[in-house]
């Protein structure tokens, strides 16, 4: 039997199992509260999650991404209707969306300056580019400039140029990208490529068209909008070519009926009845319309769907896409003739091409005055072209020799 302790010894014990308590009660009391703590730190966040499907739960405890206030750029109303830049990651499906948004109101919370946008549909560099340059020079704010070219091409341009920095991003070049990374796939993406090139045969010439479009919408003030190729040069000066198609009540489209055994032949017998054939028409692809009609084309899905199932080999997209479709909806809002002149004289299945030698002061002048009556406004007019095709590279010294004297710019 221990001997009981005496005195001062069971005070100090006493103390001691005290201190042991107190700490052991705080140790309950902080364990307890982090517990607490936890518990609903993550009951809150696996809240949250319900609200937002994106997010996962690896990404709320170990976040991949950083989100910024956009640069600490704060958005405006200026952000909306004017991109500062072209360069975006939308697919053709988030931008055709995208452009198809029209207000219901009327009236703009801004100044709407009413701007031509100039789209270049090319293959690859533009060698008429200082002829362009010159033309736009002088008349910023009232024109946009876009340029499309095939994918995986970039467009180099000097930083004064108006094309600098005007080339649209293209869904196809991460399609590119992506492709040519399995090797397997080079033999198939050559033959891509030279399908490619053929241009007319193939629903993409309508793609990037729409994606034209699509890009040039986003801009508010944009009012109209020509398709233009890298061979494709101005033969009036800019007012004149502003003032021509701002004040407009129609577009210029060329649609007409092929009634011919060749025109029938392009005619898929599967598009009735939401095509009729005599609603099937053709035209130039070289179009210049209204911001309306451009909406309503980007915003269309089902007759694109139809000519790409349907309008192959033979059968060019790029020439009957547009104009059957405005004959079946918008037929008189369209002008039905083109305003980019062509020269057929020399024969043959496509457009004479001019050079050097073929470049004169009358030559350009019986392209301004060729003696065609057209109608403007419902009215006979002898200007119908304000553009012409097709240019070759070495044409572009004596055209510039010619712009203060013929084109007067």
């Amino acid at each position: 039997m221990r001997p009981r302790k005496q005195g001062s010894e069971e005070e100090e014990e006493l103390w001691v199992n005290s201190s042991r308590k107190d700490c052991s009660l705080k140790l309950i009391k902080i364990v307890s509260s982090i517990v607490v703590f936890m518990a609903g730190s993550v009951l809150g966040l696996s809240w949250g999650v319900r609200f937002s499907q994106h997010v996962s739960q690896t990404d709320i405890f170990f976040p991949t991404k950083l989100y910024t206030n956009c640069g600490k750029v704060t958005l405006s109303i200026k952000n909306f209707i004017e991109p500062c830049n072209l360069m975006h990651v939308m697919t053709d499906k988030e931008l055709f969306w995208r452009a198809s948004m029209v207000s219901k109101r009327k009236e703009y919370p801004f100044n709407r300056v009413l701007k031509v946008a100039f789209m270049f549909m090319t293959e690859g560099p533009l060698p008429l580019m200082p002829l362009w340059d010159r033309f736009f020079k002088g008349h910023e704010g009232f024109f946009t400039v876009y340029v499309h070219t095939y994918p995986g091409y970039t467009l180099e341009v000097p930083e004064t140029s108006f094309f600098y920095d005007r080339q649209i991003p293209s869904e196809k070049d991460v399609y590119f990208t992506d492709f040519i990374q399995d090797r397997t796939n080079i033999r198939n993406l050559m033959l891509h490529v030279r399908l490619a090139k053929t241009k007319k045969a193939f629903i993409s010439m309508v793609d990037a068209e729409k994606r034209l479009l699509a890009n040039a919408l986003l801009d508010f003030s944009n009012e109209r909008f020509v398709l233009l190729s890298e061979s494709c040069i101005p033969v009036f000066n800019f007012p004149t070519v502003y003032k021509y198609l701002i004040n407009s009540a129609y577009s210029f489209v060329q649609s007409y009926d092929e009634n011919s055994n060749r025109g029938l032949q392009h005619y898929n017998s599967h598009m009735p009845p939401e095509i009729k054939l005599s609603q099937w028409r053709k035209g130039s692809r070289w179009f210049e319309i209204q911001r309306l009609l451009a909406v309503n084309i980007v915003a269309d899905r089902k007759y694109y769907s139809f000519f790409g199932k349907y309008c192959k080999t033979s059968c060019h997209p790029d020439e009957f896409y547009i104009p059957t479709f405005l004959n079946m909806f918008h037929g008189l809002l369209n002008a039905n003739r083109t305003v980019t002149w062509a020269g057929w004289s020399r024969g043959g299945h496509h457009p004479a091409t001019y050079g050097r030698k073929d470049i004169t002061e009358s030559f350009i002048r019986s392209i301004r005055n060729n003696g065609t009556i057209c109608t403007y406004n419902s009215k006979p007019s002898s200007v119908c072209f304000l553009f012409a095709m097709k240019f070759s590279p070495d044409a572009l010294e004596p055209l510039l020799n010619l712009t203060s004297t013929v084109m007067k710019f």
